[in-house]
């Protein structure tokens, strides 16, 4: 199978972009997209030009590396399936690919299909995890957990972080990621003594680098991890119950959970949340 290519091209962040038309010959139903790419960068390098620059590791879909526009879709014309296991099956020789990067104001392209995607990095840096102080990991089953809990948490924490919900969105709205992160941690025990405060944080971040949710619905299909629109609603009912709360002086100030402040405040070493400030034992 003969396919036409129609990539996009831009040397760095700072030059203007453009489409060039490649040719590959001998592609199979099997390939993958990102296969594809590498048939033409043989090509490529083979006549003395340079390479095609895109993102990708493990090709199995689990990491969140890759991520292309196929014909203007995110990762490609198969719904909740990365670009590393989208196949050319869809095609039929002599058809035209359009391949360019994610198209959205929050992901500027660095280089050909590579974009900066580190927005989203910084709205998991701004509350997107759980503090707690501890040596040893803890025993697994110490902590009772409810069996549905523990497998919508799964589910929520199925998330692979591609940004592809985001290249779908019209708004370029980054709801479902960071909708899926905090509903993760709301579900868990462990989640419950930031919840609020990391729901605020984590939206903070999020509209001052993103566009705003009008439930469009795109993110869905787009999501290799098939994450629903349910994140959403969890998202915003966390965050106005934080709102209210904060509002109403219901919620307890992070120095308020000594040993968490504690933590968070100076190097801290003890498990014990009871532990008496100026217990902190030296390192040997």
């Amino acid at each position: 199978m003969r396919l036409i290519l129609e990539v996009w091209r831009q040397a760095d962040a700072a030059t203007p972009g453009r489409f060039e038309r490649y040719e590959v010959d001998g592609v199979t139903a099997e390939v993958s997209m990102l296969e594809l790419l590498d048939m033409l960068n043989a090509q490529l390098v083979e006549e003395g030009r340079e390479p095609v620059a895109f993102d990708h590791d493990c090709r199995e879909g689990i990491c969140g590396t890759c991520g292309i526009m196929v014909n203007g879709q995110p990762h490609g014309p198969e719904d909740h399936t990365p670009a590393c296991l989208q196949r050319v099956r869809a095609f039929s020789d002599g058809d035209v690919v359009t391949l360019e990067p994610w198209r959205a104001g929050a992901f500027p392209v660095l280089r050909d299909l590579v974009t900066d995607r580190s927005g989203l990095d910084r709205i998991i840096a701004s509350g997107g995890y759980i503090s707690t102080a501890t040596n040893a990991a803890p025993e697994a089953l110490s902590l009772p957990i409810n069996k549905h809990q523990a497998e919508a948490a799964m589910d929520h924490a199925a998330c692979i972080g591609c940004g592809a919900c985001v290249a779908a969105c019209p708004n370029g709205a980054a709801q479902l990621f960071a909708g899926a992160k905090v509903a993760h941690l709301a579900e868990l025990p462990q989640g419950q003594v930031e919840r609020y405060e990391r729901v605020r944080s984590m939206v903070a971040t999020m509209e001052s680098e993103f566009g705003s949710c009008t439930n469009y619905g795109e993110c869905v299909p787009a999501c290799p991890a098939a994450i629903g629109l349910d994140v959403i609603a969890h998202l915003n009912r966390d965050f106005r119950k934080a709102v209210v709360s904060e509002r109403r002086g219901e919620v307890p100030e992070r120095t308020d959970v000594r040993w968490l402040a504690r933590l968070r405040g100076e190097a801290w070493w003890q498990s014990d949340p009871d532990d008496t400030p100026g217990d902190t034992p030296k390192r040997t």
